[in-house]
């Protein structure tokens, strides 16, 4: 399903975002920095790429409602669609 270019553009703000936090975490371990620091950074990271993964599924899923037709074609069913949610969740 294509998305539109708002969307599209805030996937790929917050996606950077999370490959910028990504690198941080790699720096602060080679720094050896405090333990508390590291695991603070990557749940950070895991919630943000979580969450981009949601909106990302969320579009989708919006599409897919208002295209039903296309939706349908492209294989989008609602037990495909559950399966997807739950890989997320």
């Amino acid at each position: 399903m294509e998305l539109d270019q708002t969307t599209l553009s805030d996937l790929l703000r917050r996606l950077r975002r999370v490959e910028g936090q990504i690198r941080g975490i790699q720096g602060m371990i080679e720094d050896d920095r405090e333990c508390t620091d590291v695991v603070t950074q990557f749940a950070a990271a895991m919630r943000a790429l979580e969450q981009a993964g949601f909106k990302y599924f969320s579009a989708t899923l919006t599409q897919c409602a208002l295209d039903p037709d296309r939706a349908a074609a492209n294989g989008y069913t609602a037990d495909k669609l559950e399966k997807l949610f739950m890989q997320l969740a």
